[in-house]
Order: structure tokens, then C-alpha cells, then sequence
């Protein structure tokens, strides 16, 4: 049962970490602009985010063993998918289907365990999961970086239908099917929808923001239609009340509020500096796509390595005090990751720093953020309360991504141009060049410009991406920095039972 829950959760941890290596390389090829890469990242996130809750309700009535493998099969299919695919609506086609078939096998990795194992061994059962995922997140951007280094991009999606067949064939052949005899038989198709659509209006009308500007008329109503269809999903989840997907009545909970607003700043800054960072490793500073792979590798060890101590902070010291810290150590990381300028040097000391004291904010941060999460609520709504942290931590680097991409283009756009009108060349070269804006450091430079002008506009550009890649981690350090204010403000210093924050008693969902 392990074997079968650490492959199949495993496909996700890797899948997630090697695109992200990958993306740099797959926007040259792929001929497309910073708009295009977005979306190769936000079409997975975005149907993972709104699918998430309900594949875990699915497991629950359907069977979760039936569950997972079908997300196994899905996740394996769109996998082959993207790496056939011909154009970028192809790949980003395929990694929505990804994304479906991660939202049914992410919540029921955990669901087989804990409905399989007794309550004396789940403890183990749960903390070798938790340490195998870490070593698939550590490896995904080395070996990603490696494979489109030295064979192709492809193959980074090419290697999950092997391990996809080996975790199917385990499942069915060890795993026994499990349900919750309490759920119904409803699901919450409606609120499904309603954050989808909802969720997938915002993103595009953001993500078609940093091209077109907040004027163009489709970015407007893919703004204004996700904001009424997400106020529908509210709406929605209040009159199912204990039936709805995302239950609003855990929200109740002053301290379980605030561990989800935590939530959602400190993985909204942590989403964008995983998007941009790998851009600007390998298009500003030279990194190879193995080399950017392993910039992040001190990060994942050293969350490995003291998440269980972390773990125990809640005990000792109560929940504010480590949330309060971890998020203030984390936005000096991303801080630290302002001061790297084009052609930084070592990464020992350029980057490392920024990844060793970020490392260690996230790890005093995480283990006690899902304790508190857990411990807001009673025991049996311990489930849903995971799924929904889970949820809003997805959504969080859904919508920064969106965000930041219109910052970014913003900076980089204006930087560029003013920096572009002092350089000697003809008027017609410069308006290509910066109609190349929409591409940042990917900028293809003409034949027939002059060498020691072609250095001079690749200098502009690379300059120009790290002026917007400073104000996003200003606005990371900021979001984490508002984190441990929201921690301050609304998590008890000592956890108490779920009763006390006044949270009714509700039923699981329908």
C-alpha cells in the first residue's frame, strides 16, 4: 500500500518540480511569449485547485482505491499527451487533464493510508510518505534539468506512464477498496463548477493583463465573469452548508482562518518565486537546466530535514510563536533574493544564502501551519480541514502566478524600452525589439544587428528581468511579512479543542 500511494502521489511531487525547470526551455522552443509559459503552469494548477475537494469526496463514495487509480491512468495519459504534443495549445490542453487526474490521485494517496492502516501504525505509514515525497520533490528539477539538457524536454512527461503502470498494478493488486459509509451519493458539482469557471476567468483575464493591459475588453470579462462565478461558489457553499465542499462553517474558527490566510500570502509568494526564478537562472545568469534543477536542492533538504522538529515547535512553544518567526525568516529570503544583479557569479554566494534562510523559514513554518490547521477543528473534520488547506495553499500559487506575471511584464516592458533608446540602430529594429517585450530575456535578436549592439540589447533585457524579479520578491517578502502579522492577530498561542473558537458541529461533506 505504500509502494503504490509514494509512486502514484510521487508522479504529482515530480511532475511539479521538473516543468518548472523545464519552462525556459519549452518557451524558445515552443516560440511562445512569458503569457504562454504561464498558462503551460496554470492550466495544471488551475484545474488541481478547483477539482481538489471533490476528488477527495469522489474517493470517499465511489471507492478510493477506484479513485486513485483512475487519476493514476488520467495523469499517465495527459502525460503521454504533452509529451506528443505538436504546439503550445496541445501542451497546455494536456496539462489540464493533468491536472484532473492529479485532483483525484493527490487526496487519495492519503486516504488509502489513513483508511488503511491502524491508527497505531498510520503515524509511520504517513511520516514515510511524507519523507519519500520529499525525496521525489528534491529529485524532480535535478533529473528534469538533466533530461532537457541531454535528451528533451519531452521526456520529462514521457517518464510518468511507466511509473504510472507500475503504481496501477500495485494498487489493484494490494491495495483493498475502501469508502466512507457515511458520505451520500451527491457530489458538489455545482460549487465545482463555480470555482472552476471562476477561478479560470480570473486567471485568464490576469494572465492576458500582461500583454493587453486591464483595458482590453476580454480581460475585463474574464475578471468581471470569474469574480461573479466565485461569489456564486460562496453563495453556493452557504446554502449546502454542511453538504458543500468547502464547509464555510470551519471558517468559523478564528485560528483556522488564519492559518488559511497564512496560507494563502506565504504560498502566493513562494509560487512566484518557483515560476521565475528557473527564467532567471538559466536566461539571465547562464545557468544549464541541471544546474538551475539543483539551485533549489538545499531547499527541499533542508525542509526534509527539520520538518520533524518543526513539527514539534506547536507543542513546546504553542502555534503563534513559530508562525509568527517562520514567515518573518522566510520574507528575509526572499529579500535576499533582490540583491543578485545579471551575472551574479557563484551561486554559493549569490543564491544560496537567499535559498539556505528561506529553507529555514518554510520549515519553522509549515509542519506547525497544518498542525494548527488540524487542531482547529474536531478530529472528524480533520479530513476536510486538510483538503481545504490543501486547496487554498493550490489556489494561492494559481492566482500569484497570474499576478506577478502582470508585474513583471509591466516592470520589464518599460525598463526595456526607456533602456533600448540610447543604443544606436534603426528605428525599425528597435520597434521589433520591443514588440519582443511580451518574451523578457528570451529576446531574439536580429541578424543584422551589430555584435557590440546585440550584447548591449541582450545586457538591456537581462537587466530589465531582474529589475521586475526584484519587485516581485519585494512583494513576496511583503506577503510573507503580512503572513506572520495575520498570525499575530488570529492564531491562539495554545491550541485548543475546536469547540472553543465556536465551530459547530458539521457533518462531512456531500
Amino acid at each position: 500500500m505504500l509502494a503504490a500511494t509514494i509512486l502514484g502521489s510521487s508522479l504529482t511531487f515530480i511532475d511539479g518540480t521538473v516543468v518548472g525547470v523545464a519552462l525556459p526551455v519549452l518557451q524558445r522552443e515552443m516560440g511562445t511569449d512569458i503569457a504562454g509559459a504561464q498558462w503551460i503552469v496554470e492550466a495544471y494548477s488551475l484545474l488541481l485547485s478547483a477539482l481538489i475537494l471533490v476528488g477527495g469526496s469522489l474517493g470517499d463514495r465511489w471507492g478510493r482505491r477506484r479513485a486513485f487509480s483512475a487519476g493514476i491512468l488520467l495523469f499517465a495519459i495527459a502525460s503521454a499527451g504533452c509529451g506528443l504534443a505538436q504546439g503550445i495549445a496541445q501542451l497546455i490542453t494536456a496539462r489540464a487533464v493533468q491536472g484532473v487526474g492529479a485532483a483525484l490521485l493527490v487526496p487519495g494517496s492519503l486516504a488509502i493510508i489513513s483508511a488503511s492502516f491502524s491508527e497505531e501504525e498510520r503515524g509511520r505509514a504517513i511520516g514515510t510518505w511524507s519523507g519519500f515525497s520529499a525525496i521525489s520533490a528534491g529529485v524532480g528539477p535535478v533529473l528534469g534539468g538533466w533530461l532537457v539538457a541531454n535528451a528533451s524536454w519531452r521526456w520529462i512527461f514521457f517518464i510518468n506512464p511507466p511509473l504510472a503502470a507500475v503504481a496501477i498494478a500495485i494498487t489493484w493488486w494490494r491495495v483493498p477498496e475502501s469508502h466512507d459509509e457515511g458520505a451520500g451519493a451527491r457530489v458538489d458539482i455545482l460549487g465545482a463548477a463555480a470555482a472552476t469557471l471562476g477561478l479560470g476567468g480570473v486567471v485568464y483575464g490576469l494572465v492576458e493583463a500582461s500583454g493587453s493591459g486591464f483595458t482590453d475588453a476580454r480581460v475585463l470579462a474574464g475578471i468581471v465573469a470569474g469574480a461573479v462565478l466565485l461569489a456564486l461558489f460562496v453563495f453556493v457553499e452557504h446554502r449546502r452548508g454542511a453538504q458543500a465542499m468547502m464547509p464555510l462553517a470551519l471558517f468559523r474558527s478564528k485560528t483556522f482562518a488564519g492559518a488559511n490566510l497564512l496560507t494563502l500570502f506565504l504560498y502566493a509568494a513562494l509560487g512566484g518565486l518557483m515560476f521565475f526564478l528557473p527564467f532567471n537562472l538559466i536566461q539571465v545568469q547562464g545557468y544549464s537546466p541541471t544546474g538551475a534543477g539543483a539551485a533549489l536542492l538545499p531547499f527541499v533538504l533542508t525542509m526534509f530535514v527539520l520538518s520533524r522538529w518543526a513539527g514539534g515547535l506547536v507543542r513546546r512553544y504553542g502555534a503563534r510563536r513559530p508562525l509568527v518567526v517562520g514567515p518573518v525568516v522566510a520574507g528575509a529570503g526572499f529579500a535576499l533574493f533582490m540583491l543578485p544583479g545579471p551575472g551574479a557569479g557563484s551561486y554559493w554566494t549569490s543564491f544560496f544564502p537567499a535559498v539556505l534562510v528561506l529553507s529555514l523559514g518554510m520549515a519553522a513554518s509549515v509542519a506547525p501551519l497544518t498542525t494548527t490547521v488540524m487542531g482547529a477543528v474536531e478530529e472528524r473534520h480533520a479530513g476536510v480541514a486538510s483538503g481545504v488547506n490543501n486547496a487554498v495553499a493550490r489556489t494561492a500559487g494559481l492566482i500569484s502566478i497570474a499576478v506577478f506575471g502582470v508585474v513583471m511584464a509591466g516592470v520589464f516592458a518599460r525598463n526595456y524600452s526607456d533602456a533600448l533608446r540610447p543604443l544606436d540602430m534603426p528605428a525599425e529594429t528597435r520597434a521589433a525589439l520591443e514588440a519582443q517585450a511580451s518574451r523578457l530575456a528570451d529576446v531574439s535578436l536580429p541578424e543584422s544587428l551589430e555584435p557590440e549592439t546585440g550584447r548591449a540589447v541582450k545586457r538591456v533585457a537581462e537587466e530589465s528581468f531582474v529589475s521586475g524579479f526584484r519587485v516581485i520578491m519585494l512583494i513576496a517578502a511583503t506577503l510573507a511579512l503580512a503572513g506572520a502579522f495575520v498570525a499575530l492577530l488570529l492564531i491562539e498561542g495554545r491550541q485548543r479543542p475546536a469547540e472553543a473558537d465556536g465551530l459547530p458541529a458539521i457533518d462531512p461533506p456531500r
